[in-house]
């Protein structure tokens, strides 16, 4: 018997009892169905925990800082722990590492009018301003001309120096500030607030810059706006080199805010970074990478971490809800087997028919294992089908904002779980229908042809 003709009459076997095999296919449907969208459900809760971390920055980034017992350890006769740019270069000739931007910060005072605030402006490499998104403008690389980059919460915190009762807290309405008109800044905030208070031996008021705005970060700022918050959000943004040069030309031989000095109040002779931003070239190397930079003494931190405290419990979680959708396709792999021995005790004569002419014995086996499979890839196949259906609906009502808190779809389909599921089903039903199909072949030729 050739393998066409073991199809066609696989199929029209199938096709002699169809309520049963309906029945029997949608068992199937319905344990694979459960199977999926259990472990969608799973998925969806990983990836949505993966994009929520994510928001707080990349995941192939770790953050560098040095330990708050160590920024002014003086106790030891060696130089107390800081990051510099010889540090930079050690970081940069670790292996997996593609890039490092030191992070230096400074408090400055932005005008406007009679807007204004006391922020702080973080001077980054590129490497740290390529990840930064933006809704207008262009991210700076000039390294003498200075340019802010504002996160899109920044202009909430302006006030009017006239009438600082009227804050965006208290009105909802924001500040008549327009970035790309020109920005007053401060830099020398001490002398500022010196200067304001008076008296004969109040300084005169420090010198006002035109900073130029090159961008401002992606994402709306009234009240409505909330969730477009990220990482970005409240800070202004420059390149290093230039906020040096600026710090440099402001500062000259005196000592800037924020830097250490000498035992005589004097400037070293270099910067030292608040922090420094490591991009590894892959997220499996971040742990590694941040083990190293530990055990130079720097404190690093990384979304990695998040993410693999919380793995474990996503795990568990896909366990127990793939564990669910299991025992139903287990349930629908009986109703094969019966389905199987019940054509068995119907066709018996038949198959005492196909002995006595010779049929092969693995053929018999065969037919019943292709009609077990087909039961299990119809079934298969339509119970994806109906997966996607429920995983449509699911996310439709928004479940995972109420679930997990979050905008995004919960439950979540890749194509390797729709090809496995359905892989899967036919296994099931062909091990289902694998104890009927022997019990088929050890049948005996003389009995069977006597079963009426």
């Amino acid at each position: 018997m050739k393998l066409l003709d073991l199809l066609k009459l696989s199929i029209s076997n199938l096709k002699r009892r169809k309520l049963r095999t309906v029945l029997t296919v949608l068992g199937v449907l319905i344990g694979t169905a459960s199977v999926v969208t259990m472990l969608s459900l799973g998925i969806g809760l990983d990836e949505l925990n993966k994009e929520s971390i994510a928001q707080s920055g990349s995941l192939k980034a770790i953050d560098v800082s040095v330990p708050y017992n160590r920024q002014n350890d003086t106790s030891k006769k060696t130089e107390p722990l800081r990051i510099k740019d010889e540090t930079i270069a050690s970081f940069s000739k670790l292996e997996h590492v593609e890039g490092v931007s030191p992070v230096l910060s400074t408090s400055v005072i932005v005008m406007q009018g009679p807007y204004m605030q006391n922020v702080q402006v973080s001077g980054v490499g590129n490497d740290f301003m390529a990840e930064i998104e933006l809704e207008s403008g262009h991210l700076p690389t000039d390294k003498k001309n200075l340019e802010f980059v504002y996160g899109n919460f920044i202009i909430r915190d302006f006030y009017n120096s006239k009438k600082p009762s009227e804050s965006f807290y208290d009105t909802n309405k924001l500040p008549n500030v327009d970035y790309y008109k020109p920005m007053f800044v401060i830099f020398d905030t001490d002398a500022y607030e010196k200067s304001n208070m008076g008296g004969e031996n109040a300084p005169k008021p420090p010198k006002k810059y035109i900073i130029e705005t090159a961008g401002v970060v992606n994402g709306g700022a009234s009240m409505d706006d909330f969730d477009n918050y990220n990482s970005y959000s409240y800070g202004i943004y420059c390149n290093i080199d230039a906020l040096k040069s600026m710090l440099k030309k402001i500062y000259k031989n005196k000592p800037i805010p924020g830097q250490p000095t000498t035992k005589k109040g004097k400037p070293l002779k270099y910067l030292v970074y608040d922090s420094a931003k490591i991009y590894v070239d892959d997220m499996k190397n971040v742990i590694g990478v941040q083990k190293q930079i530990t055990e130079m003494g720097f404190q690093a931190d990384s979304q990695m971490e998040w993410i693999e405290q919380s793995k474990a419990s996503t795990n568990m979680i896909q366990m127990v809800l793939g564990g669910i959708g299991a025992v139903s396709l287990f349930v629908a792999s009986i109703g094969i087997a019966n389905t199987m021995m019940m054509s068995i005790y119907e066709r018996t004569k038949e198959i005492g028919i196909m002995k006595v002419l010779g049929c092969d014995m693995n053929r018999i086996r065969d037919m019943f294992l292709i009609e077990s499979g087909a039961i299990g890839l119809i079934g298969g196949l339509t119970g994806v089908i109906f997966s996607f259906i429920i995983s449509f609906i699911i996310n439709a009502f928004g479940v995972a904002a109420s679930v997990a808190g979050v905008d995004g779809d919960i439950s979540r389909i890749p194509l390797w779980l729709a090809i496995s599921a359905i892989i899967f089903a036919i296994i099931i039903g062909m091990l289902a229908g694998f104890f009927p199909s022997l019990r088929a072949m050890k049948l005996s030729p003389l009995t069977a042809l006597r079963n009426d």
